[in-house]
């Protein structure tokens, strides 16, 4: 079974904080995004046996530096993917915080949804199930998944035993590793955002 599970956001990115990229095409690393990805290869530990990416460009992006450190090959994973943020996807943050279905689905993740996009819900099961499938598999040991804020956070929260409604209490840097580890009685969060070094 996979025993450590390293849950990696990608690298930074030009857009990042300003537009809701959610599933948006052709959004990649800058040059901050690959430096630090090439310190976080050099701060995960134990070495992976395992990468695994979404299939966004900025997550094989970022993937594929850990890659080429470790020597390993890239799987990409769909349960992997960001959340599908529906008719708000390529909108600004400036022009979201005037839209009160934004304000209600801060505060209600648990039982709203993006117009015409995916639930929270939704997005937990499909983390949480394929976390459940790299338990089981028994050639893993320790496992990157290389995916997104809100991905990583739905999988915390779900292990902290918390509410989909308490989704901004966790920070998720750029680069930055959550770890869990795995065992026969089940998954336990080691550390939640540990940021690479500058």
């Amino acid at each position: 079974m996979a025993r450590i599970i390293h849950l990696v956001r990608h690298g930074h990115h030009a857009l990042l904080g300003r537009t809701l990229c959610g599933r948006m095409n052709g959004i990649t690393l800058d040059e901050i995004g690959c430096a630090e990805m090439a310190r976080c290869a050099v701060t995960v530990s134990p070495r992976p046996a395992l990468i695994q990416s979404s299939p966004q460009r900025r997550c094989m992006q970022s993937a594929c530096i850990l890659a080429a450190h470790f020597a390993l090959p890239i799987e990409i994973v769909p349960a992997l993917d960001e959340l599908d943020y529906g008719e708000w996807t390529g909108r600004s943050f400036e022009e979201l915080n005037d839209d009160p279905q934004w304000s209600r689905w801060n505060r209600r993740r648990g039982s709203t949804r993006p117009p015409g996009g995916e639930s929270m819900r939704s997005l937990q099961n499909r983390v949480v199930d394929h976390l459940k499938q790299l338990r089981n598999d028994h050639s893993a040991g320790t496992v990157i998944a290389v995916s997104h804020a809100e991905p990583i956070r739905a999988a915390l929260l779900h292990y902290a035993r918390m509410r989909l409604d308490d989704f901004l209490s966790i920070e998720i840097d750029p680069s930055s590793i959550s770890t869990l580890s795995v065992d026969n009685r089940g998954f336990k969060i080691m550390r939640i955002n540990q940021r690479v070094p500058a």
